[in-house]
């Protein structure tokens, strides 16, 4: 056999879990795979499907200013504090490019897929959420964004409150408001949602969808305590609610952060659990491959509005995902990522503990892409704050100073309690530019503010 027909039988046998690679050792038979039976009840499921809101149905308005702030390419010189994918020198450009080659190359690889995706790649990103998931209950879906999308509508009509993290990410608002959804806003802290808040918001409004992202939480990078993952599933299941998991950074983990949680999908056993997972962060953005997870009848309703708005994902794309997964590049990028997003964030935060200490940084993440930070102001606070509008005005500064900011309203559905920016440190060249737009955004802070004869701000 020819080397290629060898490395193509590898990656198949990889993707179904039969063999494991390791990069210059070979190729080793995986242990066996164990399953455990589903002892959950989702009969629940058919009263929440079937109950209609009688909440007055509110206008459907679609603002996308949260989400293009991230997806904006800056001018050119601005360095880009606020993108929210990997710089291409951190994209595994040369393995996605070889295995979209090799998937154009598969026999039928132009052919029409199944509607729910490709059975591999189903029984991948099963693998991948653990518990006793399988690929049967798997949907392959067009990025993160889009599965999103098709939960939301799947699981709450018109006018229905959701309950959403905060702060949140601002494209899963915009997701919200433009299928006419009315967001309900549940604290975060450090270690995530706070249960006690979840169950009075469950009972103030009576919802019965939950989105969350246990993992990383974007923006905060907040991880759910221990603690507190059964008790948000019980809340839930009490509540006769879904819990839409965003998982979406699983793989953009630091070298020093040890072990990871399981997805919670994977201690559900009664489908309270719709889980979205996806490749994009950890790739590129134009590859969207991403994978909704659900039991119950409610899996028949995401195929089926799945169907309806897209047919399916194009299979050389799911091709391409299966090719890159199983190549022996995968796992090796994994680990490169880690490290390098270890080291740029640290970059990040000894550059602000140094040029800019009057901004607070209450919780620094071992995984994810940014870095939460709240700004200077508040009752009882220094008269010289940046006030209300310091966001604004400090985001504006900072563009003219050549750095590219995002500033926190947006990620809040109602009153936000303080001013804040999230800065990306995984969208720019490297570490010299972490510490470049740094100064520059001290340039802009002494702008807005300047800071007191006597140092910095208290």
């Amino acid at each position: 056999m020819s080397p290629v027909t060898v490395s193509r039988a590898l990656a198949q046998l990889a993707a179904e879990g039969l063999v494991v690679t390791r990069p210059g050792a070979g190729a080793f038979r995986a242990r066996p795979r164990t399953t455990r039976s589903a002892a959950g009840d989702t009969s629940w499921q058919e009263v929440t499907l079937s109950a209609q809101s009688a909440a007055e149905l509110v206008p459907r308005t679609v603002d996308a200013s949260g989400v293009t702030v991230s997806l904006a390419a800056p001018p050119p010189g601005v360095l880009e504090f606020n993108g929210g994918y990997l710089h291409p020198s951190l994209q595994p450009e040369r393995a996605m490019a070889a295995a979209l080659a090799r998937a154009g190359r598969r026999p039928g690889a132009w052919g029409r897929p199944p509607l729910e995706g490709l059975p591999e790649l189903r029984e991948w990103f099963a693998r991948g959420i653990g518990g006793a998931v399988t690929a049967a209950e798997v949907l392959i879906a067009a990025g993160g964004q889009a599965a999103l999308a098709t939960a939301l509508r799947a699981l709450a009509p018109p006018g229905a409150p959701v309950l959403v993290e905060s702060p949140t990410y601002p494209g899963m608002l915009a997701l919200a408001r433009a299928a006419g959804l009315r967001p309900v806003p549940v604290p975060v802290d450090p270690e995530g949602v706070r249960p006690e808040l979840l169950a009075d918001a469950f009972r103030a409004s009576g919802a019965r969808v939950f989105v969350c992202q246990p993992l990383f939480q974007n923006p905060t990078g907040a991880v759910l305590a221990p603690s507190r993952r059964a008790e948000v599933l019980r809340i839930a299941r009490e509540a006769g609610a879904f819990v839409v998991e965003d998982d979406f950074v699983r793989r953009l983990v630091h070298a020093d952060a040890g072990p990871l949680p399981r997805p919670l999908a994977a201690d559900d056993p009664d489908g309270v659990v719709v889980h979205v997972g996806s490749l994009t962060k950890a790739t590129s953005p134009s590859f969207r491959v991403s994978a909704l997870a659900a039991r119950g009848p409610v899996l028949e309703r995401l195929r089926a509005i799945q169907v309806v708005d897209s047919f399916f994902v194009p299979r050389p794309l799911q091709e391409a995902a299966l090719e890159l997964v199983g190549s022996p590049a995968w796992p090796r990028h994994l680990r490169a990522l880690s490290g390098e997003l270890k080291a740029r964030r640290d970059a990040m935060t000894a550059a602000l503990a140094t040029h800019l200490p009057e901004l607070a940084l209450p919780h620094i993440p071992s995984g994810g892409y940014h870095l939460w930070l709240r700004l200077p102001g508040g009752a009882g606070g220094d008269s010289r704050t940046l006030g209300s509008g310091g966001e604004s005005a400090l985001t504006a500064a900072a563009l003219r100073a050549g750095v590219a900011v995002t500033p926190g309203r947006p990620y809040f559905s109602a009153e936000p309690p303080a001013a804040h920016l999230r800065l990306s440190f995984a969208a720019v060249a490297g570490t010299g530019e972490i510490a470049e737009g740094v100064r520059r955004l001290r340039a802009a802070c002494d702008e807005v503010l300047p800071r007191p004869s006597g140092g910095a701000l208290e």
